[in-house]
């Protein structure tokens, strides 16, 4: 296996944003949650991103969720920040706040609802690592944006040198191989059931989103795959199999059922935005069961 790059730290969470009662960004919740999540396993957060709800979200509030994160966690705790849009123009702009507010790196999404040919999918993420001195993680989500990122179009995008990791969900293994082999590439798994699969096979950890709510377990699969107890790796990947189905696999967005459950854990979450709606409570309770079943209270 090839020596493992994790420019962002192992175990990033994909926080949720945390608003108030009344639906504002909620400043000091997203410091308790994101100071709670480091000192739970986490080693990086990504703010901003799908779970954090960043299609509702202004781009002033993104700017203060980076800036009261940062104050929170300190220095030496990796932020990378959404910044992808449809727009290049736009993403360009929410880089350079990015930047200038304090993440250390920008996770950019392919653009969405315009469906543009892999040529212009390439031009738009130059364009965006052109224009600030943050490094780039390509989010690679089709079944949201309709847009794949094609193996040949990371390889080419590999070569520019603030272009370094990958955020796959692409569902698709025989690409990620396909790119593992061919750069250096830091490829972060963003689907839960995938993150022992792919560290296996040479990625660099995880952006997870049931580390909002279960950290440590899901550093310890890292951790135990690292220390060579392989199997350990795979039954503690399987213990949190229940939950990441009630979290992520239901028809409800991870975001709705995150949140369901840490606002029922006494947590920072709040409610969701439109057009977003909150889970009902079966669908509540039945996250709190396999979460208690994970991780007894």
């Amino acid at each position: 296996m090839r020596q493992r790059n994790a420019p962002f730290g192992r175990t990033l969470c994909a926080m949720v944003t945390p608003f108030t009662p009344a639906g504002a960004l909620d400043v000091d919740g997203a410091a308790r949650l994101a100071t709670r999540l480091v000192a739970g396993g986490c080693d990086g957060l990504v703010l901003n991103g799908t779970t954090g709800e960043s299609p509702t979200t202004t781009d002033a509030e993104k700017r203060e969720l980076i800036a009261a994160v940062r104050s929170a966690v300190g220095p030496a705790v990796p932020l990378v920040a959404g910044v992808g849009t449809a727009d290049t123009r736009h993403t360009v702009e929410l880089t350079l706040a990015a930047e200038k507010a304090g993440a250390d790196a920008a996770l950019v999404v392919t653009p969405y609802y315009s469906r543009p040919q892999q040529a212009a999918v390439e031009a738009h993420f130059r364009q965006v690592a052109d224009a600030s001195g943050l490094p780039l993680m390509l989010y690679d989500i089709p079944g949201r944006t309709g847009t794949r990122l094609t193996p040949a179009t990371i390889i080419r995008l590999a070569e520019h040198p603030r272009v370094i990791a990958v955020k796959d969900c692409s569902y698709d293994f025989l690409a990620t191989q396909q790119v593992l082999a061919a750069t250096e590439l830091a490829y972060y798994a963003g689907c839960d059931e995938h993150i022992l699969p792919l560290y296996a096979t040479g990625a660099a950890g995880c952006v997870s989103t049931i580390a909002n709510v279960a950290p440590g377990e899901v550093a310890a699969i890292l951790a135990a795959f690292d220390a060579g107890d392989t199997a350990l790796a795979a039954e503690l990947q399987s213990r949190v199999t229940p939950l990441i189905e009630s979290l992520m696999a239901s028809d409800l967005p991870g975001t709705v059922t995150v949140k369901a459950l840490l606002n029922t854990l006494n947590l920072p979450a709040g409610p969701v935005r439109p057009p977003l709606l909150a889970a009902d409570a079966e669908t509540t309770a039945n996250l709190l069961s396999r979460y208690e079943a994970l991780v007894p209270r």
